[in-house]
């Protein structure tokens, strides 16, 4: 009895296995594309994974592929057509998740404004946020409609989109993100409209990625990360209004219309599959950059992106 009562105590005694410790740096501030990260965290299913979390809103969104690149974070949310920049640029970093899986970005104009198909855009000023990548986007789009970027006028707005289109700056915004400037909008009473970029013969792709440095990442600790978000997509879809109540309750900031119509939308866009890659998506993505002269030659797929569960 006594030798029982000894091993029953060193039992309750014996310290919990310790977690793998990670950090990841998100694109901007907690919103609701962060989602499945909030909830994987707040249901329990990082530390059912063995993993203790740290989530960090970055100073600069330009800053997180920087530091998971440097070995200053094990994981950064970033963006797919900027991972091919920043590869050909010689930036240490590969694709080892999706987080959104559909684009967000569109070009936006005022329901009612003067803007009612792309080739109006003549002779009007558009205004963007991040040079590179929106421009190629915006000379696709008004290619397939017979202009050039000559037939426009650029405007940098910074990161002031929806503000500087209802304010009468521009009359359009490329890089606007359709789940949350189009709510945004209606919420303040002056409604807008976009136009799709992959329905305007653009190349599909991810919008919010997870990338790592592969020469430094740990690949269990990363599955297991996607693992818990996966679980936690499937808790969001399968209960979308108590994942609403969990998500909006971890601060006061998320608890209004803007938060919770953008919650709504963006559910449908989060990757069910969060390993999983699509391989042709990237080539095809690769192949219309250096088409568009923003990067030379092309890379194989897999200096770009990999399926941690298929190494």
């Amino acid at each position: 009895m006594i030798a029982r009562l000894t091993a029953l105590a060193l039992l309750v005694a014996a310290p919990a296995t310790a977690q793998d410790e990670m950090t990841i740096v998100l694109d901007w501030f907690v919103n609701p594309d962060h989602g499945p990260i909030v909830i994987a965290e707040e249901q329990g299913y990082f530390a059912d994974a063995g993993l203790e979390v740290e989530m960090i809103a970055p100073a600069d969104p330009a800053d997180p592929p920087k530091m998971a690149a440097a070995g200053r974070a094990d994981l950064a949310i970033s963006y797919q057509p900027q991972l091919h920049l920043q590869v050909a640029e010689g930036m240490p970093l590969v694709r080892v998740g999706t987080l959104v899986a559909t684009p967000l970005n569109c070009l936006l104009v005022l329901e009612d404004g003067p803007v009612e198909e792309i080739a109006d855009l003549e002779g009007r000023r558009v205004g963007f946020s991040v040079a590179g990548v929106e421009e190629a986007l915006l000379s696709a789009m008004l290619g397939r409609n017979a202009l050039t970027m000559d037939d426009i006028e650029l405007v940098n707005v910074n990161w002031s989109l929806s503000p500087a289109l209802m304010s009468g700056q521009v009359d359009a915004v490329i890089g606007a993100f359709r789940n949350f400037e189009l709510n945004q909008m209606e919420i303040e009473g002056v409604p807008g409209r976009c136009f799709y970029p992959e329905e305007e013969g653009l190349p599909a792709y991810d919008e919010l990625i997870y990338v790592a440095n592969p020469e430094t990442m740990d690949e269990g600790v990363i599955r297991r990360f996607l693992a818990a978000t996966e679980k936690a997509t499937q808790f969001i879809v399968n209960h979308p209004q108590e994942s609403w109540e969990i998500f909006s309750a971890t601060s006061a900031e998320l608890q209004d219309e803007l938060n919770e119509r953008a919650w709504a939308d963006t559910i449908p866009r989060f990757a069910l599959r969060p390993e999983a890659l699509d391989e042709g998506r990237y080539a095809r993505f690769e192949a219309f950059l250096e088409e568009a002269g923003l990067i030379e030659g092309t890379r194989p797929v897999s200096d770009l992106a990999i399926d941690p569960g298929a190494q």
